[in-house]
């Protein structure tokens, strides 16, 4: 069985979890051993099923090589406690697993997980201001007129713009966008911008989008400081002073500008141990519980880096202002401690950037529920964090842009003209009602041909034009709408009388050569040698 990526949407995890069991089993090596003087067929070391394992996670694409011996030993205590492997005797049930010589086996079944049903988030309507109610003490010139039926004389109005005319048009004043206004623009625009990288077609599975709060997006985004830390309103949600002493501490290190104390051997160890307890001890993950199943989805994208790059940007907005503050804080601290070769080992047998994953992974993603895979999978986004943590945790440019010209456009002066049921301007993206079949197909009789059939007729009788552009109009009319136009010419006939052939005359071009004298040759000067 060969492994494949598992790509962002609901019950990543879960996937995730069958997936690793169902090539777990196909791969692991199943022989005959001995254990006290007795033989049992189809079994494996611990140890054997740690290598096994430990080089399956490795090459897998889901979660790659940074997977620690030590993760896959935590990994094989849950498949021991989930039944999927069971030792000899057939006990199970226990997180009892070490790496050693103990022999365990498969049980006849995978219990692979079933997908639960989770109860629909529903679809949270945004309420977008209502342009056609008038505002207190606004005068009725500038409120835009109801829409009407179009007939042919509104149609060809509207559209005449095409042949030279400006048809009659009037101002509309917008009405003033309000903060809430503004800020429900951003939430909607913002998870419509991740469903659409996420390439869902839907977020309803994998969040809840009640639980996003409006005004957190518009303060991560505008409330910052020159180098992009978000900067707190309420300032007693703010990191404790002896806290950012000490990351600045190590993340500066040998430069403690902030510890007034003398070092000592082993000080940079205890420092770093204060901050890991500190972080802990939080209660939720600076991710959120309610945003883990986004954040596992992003991570399907990892193959494809700019993109998880921009995914995890926008979920990071959707952050409470204090949650992206100490997460930018402390992946900062964790990137700059894994490269600065001249502080100290803070620990003697793991690395320091697999020492950095594995003490801060929790605090920063988890699951509310124990789910098997959290740990793995939090350490597979810790580290991409690191590596990419000063694009990620900035504000995505081209989605505020985006926001910002359209809060603009709503609140832009536009032009309405006679007739038209819309703007001038390139509009929002509109919302519409549903209407009965026979109403359609009234509206797309009397409100499409008659207006067509105008708009040719004005074609033909118009003697402005010349013949070869009223061809090509003809022509492109015939291409668009060849019904109404075979109704207007049924014949060939009918269409050749349009354009009725002229008698050509010869030109007198010969006849004027031939009254000219005949010039004889004369050498120039230019000619001579």
């Amino acid at each position: 069985m060969e492994p494949r990526l598992v790509g962002p949407g609901p019950y990543r995890a879960t996937r995730l979890w069958n997936e690793i069991i169902e090539l777990f089993r196909a791969g692991m090596p199943l022989r005959k051993h001995r254990c006290r003087f007795k033989s049992y067929e189809r079994c494996f070391k611990a140890s054997e099923a740690v290598d096994c394992l430990h080089e399956l996670l490795g090459s897998n694409q889901n979660f790659g090589p940074e997977v620690t011996r030590d993760q896959t030993v935590k990994l094989l205590k849950k498949f021991l406690k989930n039944h999927v492997i069971e030792d000899i005797k057939g006990r199970w049930g226990k997180e009892d697993f070490e790496d050693d010589g103990h022999l365990y086996r498969f049980p006849p079944s995978s219990p692979l997980k079933s997908y639960p049903k989770k109860p629909s988030c529903g679809k949270e309507v945004i309420k977008f201001p209502d342009w056609n109610e008038p505002r207190a003490g606004t005068s009725q010139e500038h409120i835009p007129v109801k829409s009407v039926t179009m007939n042919s004389e509104m149609w060809y109005k509207r559209h005449s713009i095409a042949i030279g005319e400006v048809p009659a048009c009037k101002l509309v004043f917008r009405r003033e966008l309000t903060q809430t206004n503004i800020e429900e623009i951003w939430k909607s625009m913002t998870l419509s911008r991740l469903q659409k990288v996420l390439g869902l077609d839907s977020l309803d599975e994998v969040l809840d989008t009640k639980l996003v709060n409006s005004k957190h997006i518009v303060q991560n985004v505008y409330n910052v400081n020159k180098q992009g830390i978000v900067t707190l309103e309420d300032k007693s949600k703010e990191l404790p002073h002896w806290i950012l002493s000490a990351m600045k501490c190590l993340a500066n290190w040998p430069s403690c500008s902030d510890m007034k104390q003398p070092t000592y051997s082993g000080f940079e160890r205890d420092v770093f141990k204060t901050i890991v307890d500190y972080f802990g001890q939080m209660k939720e993950p600076l991710l959120t519980f309610h945003f883990f199943d986004i954040f596992v989805s992003v991570l399907g994208l990892l193959q494809k880096p700019s993109k998880a790059v921009e995914a995890l940007q926008v979920s990071c907005l959707l952050l409470p202002p204090e949650n992206r503050k100490r997460l930018q804080l402390l992946v900062r601290m964790m990137a700059r401690i894994s490269l600065n070769q001249d502080l100290p080992p803070l620990s003697e047998s793991v690395r320091t950037r697999t020492l950095m994953v594995q003490a801060f992974s929790r605090c920063i993603l988890c699951s509310k529920d124990e789910i098997d895979l959290d740990e793995l999978l939090a350490a597979k986004l810790v580290s991409f964090l690191m590596d990419n943590y000063q694009e990620i945790l900035s504000v995505p440019s081209a989605l505020k842009s985006s926001i910002e010209d359209h809060v603009v456009h709503l609140q832009r002066v536009q032009i309405k003209y006679a007739g038209a049921d819309s703007d001038a301007t390139v509009p929002p993206p509109s919302f519409h009602h549903q209407i009965s079949t026979d109403e359609f197909e009234y509206q797309r009789a009397t409100g499409s041909q008659e207006p067509l059939a105008a708009l040719l007729e004005e074609i033909v009788m118009n003697k402005e034009i010349s013949v070869k552009d009223k061809k090509k109009k003809l022509k492109q009319f015939q291409k668009s709408y060849p019904e109404v136009y075979r109704v207007r010419f049924p014949t060939p006939e009918t269409e050749a009388m349009l354009f009725p052939e002229k008698t050509k005359q010869k030109p007198p071009i010969l006849m004027w050569a031939l009254k000219k004298p005949f010039q004889p040759f004369h050498r120039t000067r230019s000619f001579r040698m």
